[in-house]
């Protein structure tokens, strides 16, 4: 009995000097972090760039940042082309100070500043082999809610919202929302009957180079669909495809880890959210056929911009912005709220998805993103989340109710970088309890034991994840 004693009381010590003694995390994106508690914090270049490299850095943000124009009311071929159907004139207009977007705060006044997407597709299995879901016959794959002069957007986008409540062990008591999503004034026909909408805010855009420079296989080790192992815990990888190889590959970004590399999400992005062709995309609308008046609109596609709207140079800049954000390092590690924090989060059993740790690889072209230890708190892996978070949108592999595991780093600068705190997919989240309150599937255990918390403890957890 007593050797048993001091056998517990020995792995109860280890376990906590593990989740005392690890000070490299402080260091979220290794020798990337930045060290950083403000607005701009997202919108900082990676500390370890070299600096002849960073005037690519600051040409890839202005492109970033810039206003696209119609290109029949200016005469400025470097930033004409947009639309004719779009939902931003810029990356920077959904990626709020390259942090997450959000819902309108007034659903009746606040409409014309939402940085939110609405996707559209066919809940049915997709046979049709390089597109991600099948799309809706008029209106493809995203809502335009916004369009150039003297021609109509596509529809406006409505929410309401439902409200549920979820209770504590202890008694308190926490209202959720629900978003539904309704589209009016739909001006080039009917919807489909089977096209389901699901709402997207934009996600924050930091240590997106490292994700990339996680090697295949690291991703995979933790791979486990049909649950071998019986934990309640199937991480499943999404297989999508790549449009720059021609061929199957990983899917690592977007919210059901659709996007194989930053390269193609920019171009994606370009084209889809902008109307903006570019040298993966090289329509000159997104227009479909039943909008005729809309693809005889002039695009403003230059011999100078390799005739298109985006040039490969600049596509390039802005892919490499994208990789060469850095991470904001973590704040009061050594507080004991933080310390017994993320106890209770490893007893809550939340990283078994969110993994806190990776190294990444040495393949890739950025020799400062390679074999860096980083803390993402992410599997990027597929995981059930339940019919509370579905959205019945299936995209390659993965179905309604599957989402990839959203990397934590920054999770507590969400506030003072894009002015309000809002979580999850559709941004129904106001705080971090709501947002935690919403997993369920895989992660119900995880739910069930969070609600069995005291207070103190949930203080203590929250306090723990503000410090990420």
């Amino acid at each position: 009995m007593l050797r048993l004693s001091f056998l517990i009381f020995l792995l109860l010590f280890l376990f906590t000097s593990f989740l005392k003694s690890d000070e490299n995390s402080f260091f979220s994106g290794g020798d990337t972090t930045n060290v950083t508690n403000n607005k701009n914090s997202f919108s900082l270049v990676a500390k370890n760039l070299p600096e002849y490299l960073q005037v690519d850095f600051l040409v890839g943000d202005a492109l970033f940042e810039r206003i696209w124009e119609d290109s029949r009311l200016t005469s400025n071929t470097a930033k004409d082309g947009l639309g004719p159907l779009f939902n931003s004139q810029s990356c920077e207009g959904c990626h709020i100070n390259d942090g997450r977007g959000h819902l309108p705060e007034d659903l009746y006044k606040d409409m014309d500043s939402i940085s939110i997407v609405v996707h559209l597709g066919k809940n049915k299995n997709n046979s049709n082999k390089g597109y991600k879901n099948i799309p809706d016959e008029v209106y493809g794959s995203q809502i335009s809610d916004f369009s150039v002069e003297n021609i109509l957007k596509e529809a406006d986008i409505n929410f309401e919202y439902d409200y549920s409540v979820e209770v504590f062990d202890n008694g308190m008591v926490y209202k959720l929302r629900k978003p539904k999503i309704s589209l009016s004034n739909l001006n080039y026909g009917d919807i489909s009957e089977e096209t389901e909408f699901s709402a997207r805010v934009a996600q924050p855009l930091i240590g997106l180079g490292l994700i990339e420079s996680i090697s295949v296989e690291d991703i995979l080790n933790n791979e486990d669909e049909f649950d071998l192992d019986n934990d309640g815990i199937s991480g499943k990888a999404n297989k999508v495809w790549d449009d720059v190889n021609q061929k199957e590959s990983l899917g690592r970004f977007g919210w059901k880890a659709s996007q194989p590399s930053i390269y193609q999400q920019v171009a994606d992005a370009l084209f889809n959210d902008m109307s903006l062709s570019n040298p993966l995309y090289k329509d000159s609308s997104n227009c479909s056929e039943f909008q005729t008046i809309c693809i005889n609109v002039p695009d403003g596609n230059s011999k100078e911009y390799d005739d298109l709207e985006v040039s490969n140079q600049q596509l390039d800049l802005i892919t490499f912005y994208s990789q060469q954000l850095g991470v904001p390092s973590r704040r009061n590690i050594e507080d004991e709220n933080v310390i017994l924090g993320k106890e209770i989060f490893f007893q809550l059993s939340c990283n078994s998805c969110h993994t806190e740790k990776f190294k990444t690889g040495s393949h890739g072209d950025h020799n400062n993103l390679k074999q860096q230890i980083i803390y993402p708190y992410s599997d990027f892996l597929l995981h059930d989340m339940g019919r509370g978070l579905a959205d019945d949108l299936p995209e390659y592999l993965a179905n309604g109710s599957e989402w990839r595991t959203p990397p934590l780093w920054g999770l507590g600068l969400t506030e003072i970088v894009s002015g309000r705190k809002t979580y999850l997919h559709d941004g129904r989240a106001r705080n971090l309890v709501e947002a935690i309150l919403w997993h369920g599937g895989e992660a119900n255990s995880s739910k069930e034991k969070f609600l069995r918390l005291n207070k103190t403890q949930l203080n203590q957890l929250v306090i723990f994840l503000n410090s990420l």
